[in-house]
């Protein structure tokens, strides 16, 4: 059996959930690790040793980690600002990098990440797990089988009550404390515009052409700062820039529009409240609902509807989901956000063995990561429309379709 011996840079909270997941795959093995923080490093090493057997490497300097002469891919779990400037050094050193979501700081950065591909072929993959959940996988299968027509509209949000892990972010040294303090904008774009972007083909026959943002005032974490529920007694008096609520349209080039929502600082549920309308029929996830023409029946009211369809994507299933997700075990679904990070890293690791192209490329990471800075730019502007560079530079038009699914 082919091993490959990966490195993991960042061992905060994702990084260490991940670690989890690679060692689930018996072609992987982890040989170095890279954190700022020792103990981060000593308690990662403990794991190692105690799951597999092997004295890892650790390294405090990027630099030094980055020159190690066994590694043969490199797992990239640092803060925002670090994501693109580590996976080029990856790129650079001829090792193939997978790379965690999040959002540019500038253009600029993106077309670097896109260069340093197209000088090197060095593979990379934005690993996007939301690429990979059910729901989404589903939706883009019957899709794809023309169940729900041409799609005309998709929504997404990323909605998630992260007040306690922004506060805590000088207690638990978290990034986003110091993003939501500075910026203002669409900071996580990826988890609600992958899938979308998938879907209606983006970078392949598809581009996404236009943005516009506006940001609600920010409230909510001055509220909570001051709240008993703060453990940062220091955060009482700080002033956030991050709205509250950030909403964006964004135009693609084949008539299809898209609005994201992003969510984290007001009480709320979890949600990322993907919905897909077609000229044939609508999906929406927060319902697990397929709602198709040929099968309509009237309803006056949306209680009345949601009597009926509630929860029916699951008789789909059997005929639409694609087949790795049917052989999915429960162990698999443990190892993180109910199997779809196992599915990621299984195609990410897959992509490596077999010299295959990567499901989620350069591309795509340029396109999505752009979102953040391009969003700042509208907001600062009261939400002028701006450009979204075609990162693949007119190659998108003679692209084919290229799927996270199978059939």
């Amino acid at each position: 059996m082919k091993k490959i011996k990966f490195g993991i840079v960042g061992l905060g909270q994702r990084g260490t959930a991940m670690l989890q997941t690679f060692l689930a795959f018996e072609q992987v093995d982890v040989v170095a690790i890279c954190d700022e923080y020792q103990d981060r490093l000593d308690k990662t090493a403990e794991t190692i040793k105690e799951k597999r057997g092997i004295d890892v490497k650790k390294y405090l300097s990027f630099n030094e980690f980055i020159n190690d002469k066994d590694l043969e891919a490199v797992y990239v779990a640092t803060s925002w600002e670090a994501h693109i400037n580590q996976s080029i050094k990856c790129m650079e050193h001829h090792i193939p990098v997978g790379m965690e979501v999040g959002g540019a700081y500038s253009v600029k950065d993106c077309w670097r990440l896109v260069k340093a591909y197209e000088k090197t072929k060095t593979p990379i993959m934005m690993l996007e797990n939301c690429c990979y959940d059910k729901f989404e996988l589903l939706l883009t299968s019957i899709a794809r089988k023309g169940l729900l027509g041409d799609i005309i509209y998709c929504h997404g949000a990323y909605s998630h009550d992260l007040r306690e892990e922004i506060t805590s972010g000088n207690i638990i040294r978290h990034y986003r404390l110091r993003n939501y303090i500075a910026r203002n904008c669409e900071n996580y774009p990826t988890h609600e515009l992958g899938p979308i972007a998938k879907l209606l083909n983006i970078n392949h026959g598809n581009r996404m052409v236009s943005i516009t943002s506006v940001a609600s005032k920010a409230q909510g974490l001055h509220v909570y700062a001051n709240s008993d529920r703060c453990k940062d007694k220091t955060l009482k008096d700080q002033e956030f820039k991050q709205g509250d609520i950030v909403s964006t349209i964004i135009k693609c080039e084949n008539g299809e529009t898209i609005t994201m929502t992003l969510d984290t600082t007001l009480p709320g549920y979890y949600s990322r409240q993907l919905v897909a309308k077609g000229t044939k029929g609508c999906a929406n996830q927060e319902a697990n609902m397929i709602f198709l023409d040929k099968e309509r029946e009237e309803f006056w009211t949306p209680i009345e509807t949601l009597e009926k369809y509630l929860n029916n994507a699951k008789e789909y299933y059997d005929e639409h989901l694609p087949s790795y997700w049917k052989n999915i075990t429960p162990e698999q679904v443990s190892l993180g956000h109910g199997g779809m990070d196992y599915l990621m890293i299984q195609k990410f690791v897959e992509a490596l063995i077999e010299n295959k192209p990567m499901p989620i490329d350069v591309y795509d990471a340029a396109a999505w990561y752009a979102i953040t800075p391009l969003s700042a730019l509208s907001i600062k502007h009261n939400g002028k429309p701006y450009k979204i560079p075609d990162f693949t530079k007119g190659k998108y038009k003679n692209s084919p379709q290229k799927d996270v699914i199978d059939f």
